[in-house]
């Protein structure tokens, strides 16, 4: 039988919430130890660009509460 995500969300769901936090935490620590080389120079290529675009004035940032209110208005459309 193949397993798939949807399987192993379910029969997650199903543990006691302390047991979901540490299954979350190994996940969490797995992604930080296999990251692609490639993903990650990427992304880091992408935030030294976009906090340059805000040191230069290209670009203004907001508070995240504000980017939120803005989105959701945006998904009502």
């Amino acid at each position: 039988m193949q397993v798939t995500i949807d399987h192993v969300y379910n029969e997650t769901l199903q543990l006691p919430d302390e047991s979901k936090a540490s299954l979350a935490e190994q996940l969490v620590e797995y992604l930080e130890i296999h990251t692609d080389p490639d993903l990650e120079r990427l992304h880091m290529t992408t935030a030294k660009r976009r906090r340059d675009e805000i040191r230069s004035g290209r670009v203004q940032s907001i508070d995240g509460e504000e980017a939120l209110t803005r989105v959701r208005g945006m998904i009502k459309q």
